[in-house]
């Protein structure tokens, strides 16, 4: 998978599993996804994204002191994402996932 279709995987999760009331490619990268400047994201928009990211890229955030680095816009969650993805592919195992 291309970065661009990862990024547009991304959104698309965004908007479909939040409910969010904009299309993926109103998303920029680099629009922060929580906080009044950006899409205004909240904490349980935080779980569920933590959630949906498990489901749809097997990639879990182990708590939030990474979710606070990784969720931050689209750039950093597809950065996380191929991060966890190497880790992976180089253990065999899932990684990040809550003990």
């Amino acid at each position: 998978m291309s970065d661009a279709d990862l990024r547009a995987r991304i959104k698309e999760m965004l908007v479909k599993n939040l409910m969010l009331q904009t299309t993926p490619d109103q998303i920029g990268d680099d629009l922060p996804l929580f906080g009044p400047n950006g899409l205004g994201l909240d904490s349980i928009d935080a779980l569920e994204l933590v959630v949906s990211m498990e489901k749809t890229f097997g990639v879990g955030v182990p708590n939030s002191e990474v979710a606070g680095k990784a969720l931050r816009t689209v750039n950093t969650i597809h950065d996380y994402i191929l991060e966890k993805r190497r880790e992976v592919s180089q253990t065999g195992e899932k990684v990040d996932k809550p003990a």
